[in-house]
Parts: C-alpha cells; structure tokens; sequence
C-alpha cells in the first residue's frame, strides 16, 4: 500500500515564500554562502499553530529568518536581510495577489493560500558568531487548503 502525499505546512510556506523572494527559500540555509551572497536567503520553520477542528484549513505559523552574507566581510550586510524580511511584510499586504494557488513538488497536490499576515515585526538578530546578517519574523501565518486533484 503506497501512501497518499498530502501538502504540509513547510512546503506550503516554502512555495509560497517562493513566488515572494525567488528560488532561495528552505528549510536550511545552504553550507556553501556563495550560491546566496548575492541575494540572500529565507529558512524556515513551522512554529505552531492550529489545523481547524472540522474542515481541513490549516493555519501554521511559521518562522522565518533572513539572511544575508557579504564573503569579503565581517561586517553583516543588515540592509540586504532586512530588504528580504520587508518583501515579505509587503506580500502580506498585497490583497490582489493573495488567495494564490502554489505548486508543491511532484506527486503532492497544489495548495489555495486564502490569507498570509504576521504576527510580529522582523527583528535583528545580532551577534551570528559567522558574520550573517539575520532579520527574524517571529510568525508568518499561512491560512491554506490542499486543492482537490
């Protein structure tokens, strides 16, 4: 008997920190900076929330960090994190563009996002013993719906 794959909340946020930021989202910052100096970079987490008792919304809360590295420094780029944690503030907002259906990857079905908001200002992180910049958004909440394949 083979499994049904079914969306989860860290490919849901991920596909759609996507259509935000570009293809530098995961759920771990990549070893090698140099593929993500140029642009930075969004990990993420689920960090709680609540599935709906009788229907199946989910509404995780998601924390996502931002990242920022400049190689030829020791000096934290805060300005390219922080740009990164703004986009994201920004998409919340964007009304027209949200609910938004996003692909997951092969054999999972689509997901319908229906709201996306935080739950806190990004904040710096300081002190990253590696030099990285880090802007941290305490909560990301994504209300979402697998689509019916």
């Amino acid at each position: 008997m083979s499994l049904l794959l079914r969306a989860t909340p860290e490919l849901v946020a991920t596909a759609w920190l996507k259509t935000v930021v570009g293809d530098r989202v995961a759920t771990t910052l990549p070893k090698d900076n140099s593929s993500w100096a140029a642009s930075g970079f969004c990990t993420l987490v689920t960090a709680g929330g609540t599935p709906n008792l009788y229907v199946p919304l989910r509404e995780p809360v998601i924390g996502v960090d931002c990242w920022a590295v400049n190689p030829q420094s020791q000096k934290p780029p805060w300005n390219k994190a922080a740009v990164l944690a703004e986009a994201i503030q920004a998409a919340c907002y964007d009304h027209r563009a949200i609910p938004r259906s996003v692909t997951l990857p092969a054999g999972y079905p689509a997901a319908q996002v229906l709201s996306a908001y935080t739950t806190g200002e990004p904040r710096r992180i300081p002190d990253d013993p590696s030099s990285y910049a880090r802007y941290s958004i305490p909560g990301l909440v994504l209300a979402w719906v697998e689509v019916p394949s």
